[in-house]
C-alpha cells in the first residue's frame, strides 16, 4: 500500500511539473514573440475637423533604436509640435480622444533629447512653403513592446510648435492631425 501511494505522489508530482513547465512556456512565448516579430509600423495620419494636413510617420527597428520618418503635408509654414499620445482612438473631430502624451513614466514634458521627457515627446516638425515637413531621427526612447511601446497609440501633430517646456504639453495648440500607430511588414 505505502508503495502505491509513493507511486501515486510521484505521478502527481510529475504531472504538477509538467504542467507548470508548460504554463511557463507559453507564458514565455507569448510574451516574446510579438517583440521579435515586430521589426516595423506605421502610423497613417488624417485631418481633423477643418484641417487638411495629412501624412505618413514610419518606425523602423534598427541596431540604434527606432527611426522615425515622418512626411506630412497641408501643414501651414513653421513649426508644428509632434507627439504620441496615450491612445489609439482618433474618433473625435478634433483629435481629443487620443487622450494626452504618451508618458508611462510619468515625467514633466520635454523637448525629446531632454534627460527626462515623455516618451511620446518627439519635438516639432517645420513645414516649408509648400506645407510640406519631413523629419528623420532614430532614438531608443521609444519601443514595440513592454511599458514603451507605441503600438496601438496616435500620432498627433499640432497647430503650433511645442514650446518643449510648458506643462503638461508645450503649448502647441489645436490638435491638425491624427492617426493610430500599427504594425506593418
Amino acid at each position: 500500500m505505502k508503495k502505491s501511494i509513493g507511486i501515486i505522489i510521484a505521478i502527481i508530482t510529475s504531472a504538477i511539473l509538467i504542467m507548470l513547465t508548460y504554463y511557463a512556456t507559453a507564458q514565455d512565448h507569448m510574451m516574446h514573440k510579438p517583440s521579435q516579430s515586430i521589426n516595423t509600423a506605421i502610423c497613417v495620419l488624417g485631418p481633423t475637423e477643418g484641417s487638411d494636413v495629412s501624412g505618413t510617420v514610419t518606425f523602423t527597428r534598427t541596431m540604434q533604436g527606432i527611426k522615425v520618418v515622418a512626411e506630412l503635408n497641408g501643414l501651414s509654414v513653421g513649426a508644428h509640435g509632434f507627439h504620441i499620445h496615450e491612445f489609439g482612438d482618433c474618433s473625435a473631430a478634433d483629435g481629443t480622444s487620443a487622450g494626452g502624451h504618451f508618458n508611462p513614466e510619468g515625467h514633466e514634458h520635454a523637448a525629446l533629447e531632454a534627460e527626462m521627457n515623455h516618451v511620446g515627446d518627439l519635438g516639432n516638425l517645420v513645414a516649408d512653403q509648400n506645407g510640406h515637413a519631413h523629419l528623420e531621427f532614430t532614438t531608443t526612447q521609444i519601443q514595440f513592446e513592454g511599458a514603451n511601446s507605441i503600438i496601438g497609440r496616435s500620432i498627433i501633430v499640432h497647430a503650433q510648435a511645442d514650446d518643449l517646456k510648458s506643462q503638461p504639453t508645450g503649448n502647441a495648440g489645436a490638435r491638425v492631425a491624427c492617426g493610430t500607430i500599427g504594425i506593418t511588414k
